[in-house]
């Protein structure tokens, strides 16, 4: 049993930077694959990014190319994304998730444990 907690959600400007973490407890992070994903209102959710379980290989969605980075430290079993250059339509819930194996993209379909979100709202 995995269980991921997110923070770093917030407020902030167009134009600004945020840095989203997932800490996990229970079973060792560095078994599964990790990806991001994100939800706006009456909108289906929507992967984000992508990270190997060695942090070797990531994978984004085109939106996110160039504005997000995700990566992880497994000895702290955390996994972040860093989210810059933020426009208001990147407003949502951002959820962690963890898959056994990686996929690019990371198809929810396949994931074992959820994140309970943190909200990310980016105003003009």
């Amino acid at each position: 049993q995995v269980q991921l907690v997110e923070s770093g959600g917030g407020l902030v400007q167009a134009g600004g930077s945020l840095r989203l973490s997932c800490a996990a407890s229970g079973r060792t992070l560095s078994s599964y694959a990790m990806g991001w994903f994100r939800q706006a209102p009456g909108k289906e959710r929507e992967f984000v990014a992508a990270i190997s379980w060695s942090g070797g290989t990531t994978y984004y969605a085109d939106s996110m190319k160039g504005r997000f980075t995700i990566f992880r430290d497994n000895a702290k079993g955390t996994v972040y994304l860093q989210m810059n250059s933020l426009k208001p339509e990147d407003t949502a819930v951002y959820y962690c998730a963890a898959d056994p194996r990686f996929r690019a993209p990371m198809n929810p379909r396949f994931v074992e444990y959820w994140g309970q979100g943190t909200q990310v709202t980016v105003s003009s």
